[in-house]
């Protein structure tokens, strides 16, 4: 018998993007515009650092387990503490998830070229990992929920998705929800909420306050808090009471919580930071697009590029890089001819186009450097 799993030993390990400083070194470059891990260009909100400084009196002493985290959520979207969990970012309570209630007959049910830190999880636990493809970049619930059987335990829903940056609505949920009997746990995770939330269409899973499902948000994204690891749940209370029972008792750690806590009450940072997204979004798909290269149109704050073929995007990629423009290949995600760009600061985006169009020229034989 093996010492590792088989279902172990053929996955392949989440690999973040390079950091500016690598790509700085290699190409001796004096600018790098990091583009590939939707991180927030801002920084991090100014109170959340403060909040962070004056915890670290108490490094000496355990954490609390989120519970301080957990009443000041419960109190800002009005639920109780018992519907509420936190944990070292999104993906730790993901983790819990899929240890607390796959078993192994149950299967795992998503789209196609789903988040991948969500596969690496899923597959993890040796499970039957289930897909659809997509239709037209968005979740195809209504293939998704005819895929539904006798064995589905999970359905991870991500909205906006990542890395495609689309949202399925109000409507198309409620047709979806119609067709989930109440045994089959529902995901819906919703790290880019904060986004989407002002679209009319867009379903606030605080609104679908429903016995099978558990929201999942960070504040790894507008916040700006991705290095420190914080993030939260929400469900119902049974689901909540048996994740707390698997998750390591200490997380999240002390800064981290004081972190996120300071965050939620910094309403100027996030105002400036979804101002600022907004207007890259606009900036980014407008640049890529007089090009001539396909985008998706975006809830996120990222925009996904679907070029012609696999070598192209791995080329175009290499030349980015070269000039100091780092971006997010998504072979890995199961899209090897797309591209994932976070948006930056207005003189990272600016670097970005620039360095599309000379990239893109030389490849395509297109004059558009000027």
């Amino acid at each position: 018998m093996p010492l590792v799993p088989p279902y172990i030993e053929a996955l392949r390990p989440y690999e973040a993007g390079r950091t500016a400083e690598s790509v700085r070194k290699e190409y001796g470059l004096s600018r790098v515009a990091k583009l590939a891990s939707n991180e927030n260009p801002l920084g991090a909100s100014p109170r959340a650092i403060e909040a962070i400084r004056r915890s670290l009196d108490g490094l000496n002493f355990y954490p609390t387990g989120g519970s301080d985290l957990r009443e000041v959520l419960a109190r800002e979207f009005e639920v109780k503490v018992d519907n509420v969990i936190a944990g070292s970012g999104s993906e730790s309570i993901m983790s819990n998830i899929v240890r607390t209630f796959l078993c192994d007959d149950d299967e795992v049910l998503t789209t196609e070229a789903a988040f991948l830190g969500f596969q690496v999880l899923a597959r993890s636990r040796g499970t039957k990992y289930r897909t659809v493809p997509y239709h037209d970049w968005h979740y195809d619930l209504p293939a998704l929920a005819g895929q539904i059987n006798s064995h589905t335990k999970l359905v991870y829903l991500a909205n906006p998705n990542n890395p495609t940056g689309t949202i399925f609505t109000r409507q198309q949920f409620d047709d979806f929800y119609r067709h989930v009997p109440e045994r089959v746990l529902i995901i819906l995770d919703e790290a880019y909420f904060e986004y989407a939330r002002g679209n009319p269409q867009y379903p606030d899973s605080m609104h679908y306050r429903y016995d099978n499902v558990i929201t999942l948000r960070t504040f790894s994204k507008v916040y700006g808090l991705a290095g420190v690891r914080i993030g939260y749940g929400f469900a119902h209370q049974e689901l909540i009471r048996n994740l707390l029972k698997v998750k390591l008792p200490f997380e999240p750690s002390a800064p981290a919580e004081a972190a996120g806590i300071a965050a939620l009450s910094d309403r100027e940072f996030l105002h400036r930071s979804l101002e600022l997204n907004s207007r890259a979004l606009r900036y980014l798909a407008s640049g890529l697009e007089e090009i001539g290269i396909t985008v998706v149109p975006s809830h996120a704050n990222f925009v996904m590029a679907v070029l012609p073929s696999e070598a192209e995007t791995s080329r175009i990629f290499e030349e980015l890089t070269a000039q100091g423009v780092v971006v997010r290949p998504l072979k890995a995600f199961g899209l090897p001819n797309c591209l994932r760009i976070s948006t930056g600061t207005d003189e990272d985006n600016c670097l970005c186009i620039e360095a599309f169009r000379r990239s893109y020229a030389a490849i395509a034989g297109t004059n558009y450097a000027r």
